[in-house]
């Protein structure tokens, strides 16, 4: 595997090594010894998995104290667009996002650790997005912010026209990003 440090403090875009031939392909898609080594340090204790087509937009979301989550993130078939944002009171970097392509073909993943809005756009129909969890579902935890908040300036559209989005009904009436109080 290969961990690559992004502009934003402790979340990393982890490359597989992927082993192929003539029957198909075969990776690693989790090694604790490798993570760890490379100073993430997670515990995980639930894997969840979406169905999405394409245009789906879901975010930006985390949950807070007592319940705050790191998340391994990757796509098992299709391409999302993945953003993080860190909303880390004492960082650096708080409020800057961090975006990359995941796919079924270059089988990248995102560590996002607590302390990070985290959504994707789907770019492709019948995409299936698996995340690893470090911490359990927490319905009274959860915070978030508008998907599209103009503080956040994330680069939705060059990827699909805003015409194209799908947003539940919860996503459309998030938070605006000057009034989240984060517990970070």
């Amino acid at each position: 595997m290969n961990i690559i440090p992004t502009p934003i403090h402790d979340l990393y875009v982890i490359e597989p090594k992927v082993w192929q031939d003539n029957r198909g392909y075969f990776f690693e898609s989790y090694n604790a010894k490798v993570l760890a080594e490379a100073g993430i340090k997670a515990e995980f204790v639930q894997d969840n998995q979406s169905f999405s087509q394409k245009g789906t937009l879901r975010g930006m979301h985390a949950q807070n104290f007592p319940s705050p989550q790191g998340k391994l993130v990757r796509v098992i078939q299709g391409k999302v667009l993945d953003v993080a944002v860190d909303i880390r009171k004492n960082s650096t970097t708080y409020g800057k996002n961090f975006s990359v392509e995941l796919s079924g073909e270059n089988n990248k993943q995102l560590w996002v650790p607590p302390g990070f809005l985290h959504g994707f756009l789907t770019l492709e129909d019948n995409t299936i997005f698996s995340y690893k969890v470090t911490g359990y579902f927490d319905k009274g935890a959860e915070i978030g912010v508008m998907w599209n908040d103009k503080d956040l300036n994330i680069d939705w559209t060059s990827h699909l026209a805003e015409s194209e989005f799908l947003l539940s009904d919860k996503d459309r009436v998030l938070a605006s990003f000057d009034d989240l109080e984060s517990p970070f």
